[in-house]
C-alpha cells in the first residue's frame, strides 16, 4: 500500500487539478478518469482504468459460470452510460422508465425463448434456488399436505430436507445408493407416487453429479403439479412449460450472474401462501408488483436480458441445444474412447449436457491433470468437494473451441501418463 504521505499528495494533486479546471469539463466526463498511485517504496505500483485486458481463460466453472463474451462486451460498452441515460444500470431507479424497459424486455424475450403460455407468471427474484426450497411448500402446501420428491443428487436431497420443515414430503425415489448415477423410469416400477401429493419435485439437472432428466414424470394426483429446479440446464434446450406447475432456476449457470432467481409459475397456484410465509417468499406479492416489490437485482436482470437477446439471435433454444449436444458428444466420446484412462460414472442415457463429471483410472494423477490444465488456461476443472475427480461444466457460453481444447489436452495427457 502507498504511504499516507503519498496518498495525501495524490489527493492534493487531484484537488488542485479539479479546482483549476472548468467545472463543466469535470462534471461532463465521457469516460471515467484514470487513477495512478505511486508508493514511496522503490518499486512503484499503479491502479489504472485500462482498455487492455488479460487473455481470458477457458472457464469450466459450475457456477458462477462463464458468460458469453459478446454479452460481456455489450455490458461493458453500456456500463458507464446506459443508452445515453447518463447513468449506469446499477445507478438507476428500479421504478424508473429506464429500468422498467429493461425488465419488461427481459421477460418478453424469455417468454419467446421458452414459449411460456400466458397463464404463467414470470418472476425475477433473489435468494438463489435454495430459497425456493422453502418458498415452494409455503406457497403450495398446508402443514399436513403431502409432496413427493425424486432425489437424483445433492440438490434434490437438499430441497427435500428443507420441505420437511413446512409440509409432509416423502422421497419416492433416491439414487443415493448408486451414488446418484441414474434417473428412475416413470412407469411405476421404480417408484410409487402418493396420489394425494400436492406436487412432485425433481431437479432437472444435478450440477454436482451430472445427471439430467431427458423426459419428465407426470404427477399421479390429477390436481397435483410437477415442480422442477432447472438451475443448471435452464435455457439450454426447449422445454414444454405447460407440463410444469413451477419451474425455478438460479441464473448463474446459463443466463446471467449470481443474484437473480427466475420463477415461472402457473397463475392459479399463486395466492395460496400460508400465513407464516415471509413476505419475500410470497409469490403473490411479487406477481402483483411485477417483481418490483422491493429493489430487485437490477444489474443481474439486465445481464439476463442481454443473454436472452443473444440466445434469440442464435436461432432460439433448438439451435442452442444442437450446439450443446455437439459439445457434450465430443467430450463424452473422448472419455469413452480412452480405454478406461478417463471414466464417467453416469448412466449414458441420462448424462448431462451441461456438467460432465469424470475421474482418472489412476486417481493419483488427478491433481496433476488439474494443475497442468490450469497452465493451459483451462480452469475450474476440479470436481465438487463431495465427489472429487474432475468436472467440466460446458454451459451455453462455452464455445465448441473450448471443449476441443480440453479434449486435445486430455488425449495428450493420456499419451504421457497411460
Amino acid at each position: 500500500m502507498a504511504s499516507s504521505s503519498s496518498t495525501n499528495s495524490l489527493l492534493i494533486r487531484n484537488q488542485t487539478q479539479i479546482s483549476s479546471s472548468k467545472p463543466q469539463s469535470f462534471f461532463h466526463l465521457t469516460k471515467p478518469p484514470t487513477l495512478t498511485l505511486t508508493s514511496t517504496k522503490t518499486k512503484p505500483f499503479s491502479i489504472k482504468c485500462s482498455s487492455e485486458s488479460n487473455p481470458r481463460v477457458t472457464n469450466f466453472a459450475a457456477g458462477p459460470a462463464a458468460l458469453p463474451e459478446n454479452v460481456l462486451l455489450k455490458a461493458q460498452s453500456d456500463l458507464y452510460n446506459w443508452r445515453g441515460s447518463g447513468m449506469s444500470v446499477m445507478e438507476m431507479s428500479h421504478r424508473g422508465k429506464e429500468f422498467l424497459s429493461i425488465i419488461q424486455k427481459a421477460e418478453s424475450d424469455l417468454r419467446q425463448l421458452l414459449q411460456i403460455p400466458s397463464e404463467y407468471s414470470v418472476l425475477f427474484l433473489q435468494g438463489g434456488a435454495t430459497t425456493q426450497f422453502a418458498a415452494l411448500p409455503l406457497n403450495l402446501c398446508k402443514p399436513d399436505d403431502h409432496a413427493d420428491y425424486v432425489v437424483t443428487g445433492s440438490w434434490g436431497d437438499k430441497a427435500f430436507k428443507e420441505a420437511q420443515k413446512y409440509c409432509n414430503p416423502k422421497v419416492v425415489w433416491s439414487g443415493k445408493a448408486e451414488k446418484y448415477t441414474k434417473v428412475p423410469s416413470f412407469d411405476g416400477s421404480e417408484f410409487e407416487q402418493n396420489p394425494h401429493a400436492r406436487y412432485l419435485h425433481i431437479c432437472a439437472n444435478e450440477t454436482i453429479h451430472g445427471v439430467e432428466f431427458k423426459d419428465y414424470p407426470v404427477p399421479k394426483n390429477p390436481n397435483g403439479v410437477l415442480v422442477a429446479d432447472m438451475s443448471s440446464n435452464f435455457c439450454s434446450k426447449p422445454v414444454d412449460v405447460s407440463k410444469f406447475g413451477v419451474i425455478y432456476a438460479g441464473a448463474q449457470k446459463n443466463v446471467g450472474p449470481s443474484g437473480v432467481t427466475i420463477v415461472i409459475i402457473r397463475k392459479d397456484l399463486i395466492g395460496n401462501a400460508r400465513d407464516i410465509t415471509p413476505v419475500m417468499l410470497d409469490y403473490k406479492i411479487h406477481d402483483e408488483n411485477s417483481s418490483l416489490y422491493n429493489t430487485p437485482p437490477c444489474f443481474g436482470i439486465y445481464m439476463c436480458g442481454l443473454v436472452f437477446e443473444d440466445l434469440l439471435a442464435q436461432g432460439g433454444l433448438k439451435e442452442v441445444e444442437k450446439k450443446n449436444q455437439r459439445k457434450a458428444e465430443l467430450l463424452y466420446n473422448a472419455i469413452d474412447e480412452s480405454r478406461g484412462f478417463f471414466r464417467c460414472p453416469v448412466e449414458k442415457s441420462v448424462r448431462s449436457l451441461m456438467n460432465v463429471p469424470f475421474t482418472l483410472e489412476k486417481s493419483e494423477l488427478e491433481a496433476e491433470f488439474i494443475k497442468e490444465a490450469a497452465k493451459e488456461n483451462m480452469v475450474q476443472l476440479k470436481g465438487h468437494r463431495s465427489v472429487g475427480g474432475m468436472r467440466a461444466s460446458i454451459y451455453n457460453a462455452m464455445p465448441l473451441a473450448g471443449v476441443e481444447k480440453l479434449v486435445a489436452f486430455m488425449k495428450e495427457f493420456q499419451a504421457r501418463h497411460a
